[in-house]
């Protein structure tokens, strides 16, 4: 299976944080899945880090792809029709990382690990 780890996910699995729950922790740590990491991500850390909203994200800012090597997962790239999708998502949700999250997902056909019932709305299948 292919997934992609919502912002908080990618944190609490770094950080071993026990609000991620067991059957995320399962779908990350089973090696027969892909797990992905939107580059909107990246981005997300590295302006929450910035603006002083997470400063327990520094080094993973500094070192991500060390981090997400180590971890053995990969980098999605932002496309242009993931920018459109995003873009033209309907409805009121106005965080463009999760926006962006749920084009790729839509796009690409992916689970998305993530607590966010958001998600539920935009028919992307979630893990949690």
């Amino acid at each position: 299976m292919r997934i992609l780890l919502d912002t908080h996910a990618l944190l609490w699995w770094f950080s071993d944080d026990l609000s991620l729950t067991q059957t995320a922790r399962k779908h990350i740590g089973d090696a027969r899945n892909e797990v992905l990491i939107s580059a909107a991500t990246a981005w997300e850390i590295a302006t929450k880090v910035r603006l002083g909203r997470l400063p327990t994200g520094i080094d993973l800012a500094a070192e991500f792809m060390a981090y997400l090597n180590q971890a053995g997962f990969q980098v999605l790239e932002i496309t242009a029709d993931h920018g459109i999708r995003a873009g033209s998502l309907p409805g009121p949700h106005k965080d463009p990382f999760d926006r962006m999250l749920i084009a790729q997902a839509q796009a690409e056909h992916l689970a998305i690990v993530s607590a966010d019932l958001i998600f539920d709305e935009y028919g992307v299948r979630r893990l949690w």
